[in-house]
């Protein structure tokens, strides 16, 4: 009975609460190549969206063989790159769990082709894919290209795939041939082919140069009290040339240097210097080599990191250029209105230009993108300067004033040209004075001066106070420097702004030139790569070929040509080509080249002997002794450190030089900087010598310590 009561009745037990799982909310996915984008995008497109990064290409051509099947239309065998497994798996994962998949990969045919394969990868159905391009990483720019997503474009898609695959078929067939003729390591390629051409053609200028004598008379005139510069012109008014002493000494005696000289003609002019337009990716590249000592590749990585999102502070990340891949100088509504806002607050209405300049387009270019450009003229170098690395800055505040500066009046200059004149002896003075500096207030290339002469007038006479002849020989075309040589690869149409980079990088790695005081050489190996070239595939070298043939693959691109039809006309003639290469070409032995030393271990000749990085000590019994020895040039200075060794000039692993001790490893003194043998006077540590502009300069590396520039 009392069990009975104690026990619960039915209505007291409690029901069991079930509380239902919420169903996790889908997020949209978005894939980009870096994660640098990656985290600058995620902030604009809020928590609904995860961005993620597939570093780069996930998938390309396999590297151990041509993957190329030519007997099925030349169509490509790719592969998952090596070490991007993990990064598929990730992103497979993330499609499926994803609400829908957005492809945010770069705006040109690089980008197409990484969305159009990780597409693949994932398996999406066309119309499972969203494509979204943009220009400019910015809030604005991003949320509006996410309002209309489109499809993959396949013609992009395939002129990034047949100049992959003509490529490959043109690296993969000619390298085989210099391995087995001259040494393992070597390769070729179409656009490398022509650059190393190009340098080469220069340097048998050089060496075929016959310098000619020519002589100037430069002259100094006085009107009063005031002195001005004035050269000789010629005689009877027409221009005459001297080539030898005896034709100045000619001329020297035709004229009274006590008598006057009339002022027979005063010519007064307004010269307009217009600004150049916005940097393309070519431009870009060759002002900052010139300006800024750039090497391409640095200006490119630079330009990435501007473009995919700088953190400024209070406004998060943000895309300071727009991007950096481009050969057209165009420049939309929204930037030029920003920029003259910019320029009539800053400088005033008569610095902004009405009609600002047009660049013209280089042949061959596809103006599928803006012109490089600032996201925005109000985010100035110096208030940015902050949040930027050094050489962000410097590339940012490059960029920044070009662009300003093309939307700007013209620089306007007051010019004069004097001709003064006796016995029919004429002389040229030419005065210049900037009357208004337009777009120059912002970018200048710091090579113009006021150069002012006195009131003169036509019937003025004036007297001769010096004359000053001078001895000189023509002198041969100049070696190419990165940025003449990229200039140079786009007048010809060989290649496209996404290749001069890697061009100019293989060419060095290869071994086949060298850089010396900034300018291109070419080494023995690279001659004897060209002469193969030239001799055994001549439309390979040929610039107008290939410019044609980068004619067709941009047909490609805006679909008005078949790829597989360009590479078929491309690969027909050149099989033959390489199969009587591979009968005649004679195997090339560079000989070794006695070093005039003999092996510290065994006591045989050292030879000189070609390697990754240069030229280097073997010896002559290898492989029986593996004994090798740097290259080093002994400056006689005695080493600072131990004081029993020599300092020696070495190469790093970068080819640059530095300065160590000949007992290494037993003294382990090094210095960038050349030590000159003497002490500090304040401090007593050793004196360098060290580069600056204009010449060199004696430090202490301690500071406090300098003496004059030597020029």
């Amino acid at each position: 009975m009392l069990g009975a009561l104690l026990m619960p009745t039915k209505s007291a037990t409690k029901p069991k609460k079930t509380t239902k799982k919420r169903a996790k909310v889908k997020k949209n996915l978005v894939i980009v190549e870096s994660p640098s984008k990656a985290k600058t995008i995620e902030k604009y497109l809020g928590s609904s969206y995860k961005v993620v990064a597939s570093i780069g290409h996930i998938r390309d051509l396999p590297k151990s063989r041509m993957a190329v099947d030519f007997e099925n239309d030349y169509e490509p065998e790719y592969i998952s790159i090596r070490g991007k497994g993990d990064i598929i798996k990730s992103l497979r994962k993330d499609a499926k769990n994803a609400k829908a998949v957005y492809l945010a990969s770069d705006p040109d045919r690089e980008g197409e082709a990484i969305a159009w394969h990780v597409s693949n990868i994932l398996k999406l159905e066309p119309d499972e894919i969203h494509r979204v391009t943009f220009n400019e990483i910015t809030k604005e720019a991003v949320k509006e290209a996410f309002k209309e997503p489109r499809g993959i474009d396949m013609d992009l898609v395939d002129a990034q795939q047949a100049r992959r695959i003509l490529d490959r078929i043109v690296g993969y067939s000619i390298s085989p041939i210099l391995w087995k003729k001259v040494k393992k390591g070597l390769s070729a390629g179409r656009v490398q082919s022509i650059a190393l051409k190009l340098i080469i053609d220069r340097e048998n200028e050089i060496k075929a140069f016959n310098p000619v004598e020519y002589w100037t008379i430069d002259s100094k005139f006085k009107k009063g009290r005031t002195k001005f510069d004035a050269a000789f012109y010629g005689v009877n008014g027409k221009k005459q040339d001297l080539g030898d002493n005896e034709a100045v000494q000619d001329i020297l005696g035709k004229l009274d240097r006590n008598g006057d000289f009339e002022i027979t003609d005063v010519t007064k002019k307004e010269r307009k210097r217009n600004p150049q337009p916005p940097f393309t990716t070519s431009t870009m590249q060759q002002d900052a080599n010139r300006k800024l000592s750039f090497r391409t590749r640095k200006t490119m990585m630079a330009a990435q990191q501007l473009y995919e999102g700088i953190n400024i502070g209070k406004g998060g990340s943000i895309g300071l250029i727009t991007y950096m891949r481009t050969d057209s100088t165009r420049i939309s509504n929204g930037a030029k209105h920003e920029a003259s806002t910019f320029i009539h607050e800053k400088y005033g209405a008569e610095y902004a230009a009405t009609k600002p300049v047009k660049g013209k387009l280089a042949e061959g270019a596809q103006d599928a993108h803006e012109a490089i450009r600032p996201t925005s003229v109000m985010r100035t170098p110096a208030d940015m300067k902050d949040f930027l690395s050094n050489d962000q800055y410097k590339l940012y505040n490059l960029i920044w004033s070009r662009f300003v500066a093309s939307q700007m009046t013209p620089q306007v200059t007051d010019t004069m040209s004097v001709t003064i004149s006796q016995n029919n002896v004429d002389f040229r003075a030419n005065g210049s004075k900037v009357k208004f500096t337009g777009f120059t207030t912002i970018y200048n290339n710091g090579n113009e001066k006021d150069n002012i002469l006195p009131e003169l007038s036509t019937g003025d006479m004036v007297q001769l106070a010096q004359t000053d002849p001078s001895q000189h020989f023509t002198q041969p075309p100049a070696r190419y420097s990165e940025a003449n040589l990229i200039k140079a690869l786009e007048e010809n149409g060989v290649g496209r702004p996404s290749t001069y980079a890697p061009t100019l990088d293989t060419i060095q790695r290869r071994y086949y030139v060298k850089i010396v005081s900034k300018r291109f050489e070419p080494t023995e190996l690279g001659e004897i790569v060209n002469k193969i070239i030239i001799e055994q595939f001549p439309d390979i070298v040929d610039v107008k070929f290939t410019a044609k043939v980068e004619g067709e693959l941009d047909e490609v691109e805006l679909g008005k040509e078949k790829w597989v039809k360009v590479i078929d006309q491309f690969y027909k003639p050149f099989a033959k080509e390489v199969s009587v290469a591979e009968e005649e070409v004679e195997k090339i032995e560079i000989k070794d080249e006695l070093a005039g030393i003999d092996c510290d271990i065994c006591g045989a000749p050292l030879v000189v002997k070609m390697g990754k990085y240069g030229k280097f000590f073997a010896c002559s019994r290898f492989p029986n002794c593996r004994n090798t020895k740097a290259i080093v040039k002994d400056t006689g200075i005695t080493c600072p450190t131990c004081h029993e060794g020599t300092i020696v000039e070495r190469k790093s692993k970068k080819n640059r030089v530095f300065f160590g001790c000949s007992r290494y490893p037993d003294c382990d003194f090094v210095s960038w900087d050349r030590p000159i043998g003497r002490d500090c006077p304040k401090d007593g540590h050793y004196l360098v010598e060290k580069k600056v502009k204009g010449g060199k300069q004696v430090i202490c590396p301690n500071g406090d310590y300098e003496e004059e520039i030597q020029k």
